[in-house]
């Protein structure tokens, strides 16, 4: 007899996804320091139908709202508004709200928000980018003795890593 798969973990997931240097840097003046070939285009069929959990800052740097995604963008400002975009004071309670939307939830920066959503992150996107530029911006350090890489592929000057946290058991 087979288990059947709990559905409850996937349902419960949260995805982190970034392109990373290798000294951490996601960021440089409120943009990317790189291009990549064909990591735009992953990132876009790994999110589409998901809810992008940001912060304003990120929203800010994106050309608005990307189509087949919600955005929910936390902010400071209880007065900060964008067309299609729903607002939140704090991380909780944007992953809460996206959580119950039942789509995948990805965690979309920047540096702040991945920091507070970290502790309930289950999985992680990263484009290793083998650079190492000066930025302002920067991912929290990916312990081995909290994530396992499950799956890679290498492309000239950069990787596309999956990681899924440990279970403790």
């Amino acid at each position: 007899m087979s288990e059947q798969p709990d559905v409850t973990a996937v349902a419960d997931q949260i995805t982190a996804i970034a392109a990373v240097a290798d000294n951490g840097v996601i960021g440089a003046d409120n943009a990317i320091p790189w291009r990549l070939d064909g990591d735009f285009a992953r990132l876009k069929r790994l999110t589409m139908g998901g809810v992008l959990v940001m912060g304003r800052k990120t929203f800010d740097s994106i050309p608005g709202t990307l189509p087949g995604r919600e955005s929910f963008v936390v902010t400071r400002n209880p007065a900060w508004q964008a067309p299609g975009v729903r607002v939140f004071g704090d991380v909780d309670e944007a992953l809460d709200t996206a959580l119950a939307t039942g789509k995948p939830v990805w965690v979309f920066g920047g540096g702040e928000i991945y920091r507070q959503a970290w502790a309930r992150t289950t999985a992680l996107e990263i484009t290793h980018v083998h650079q190492q530029p000066e930025g302002d911006a920067t991912f929290p350090a990916i312990d081995a003795a909290e994530w396992d890489e499950v799956a890679r592929e290498e492309r000239e000057g950069f990787s596309w890593v999956r990681y899924e946290r440990r279970q403790l058991v």
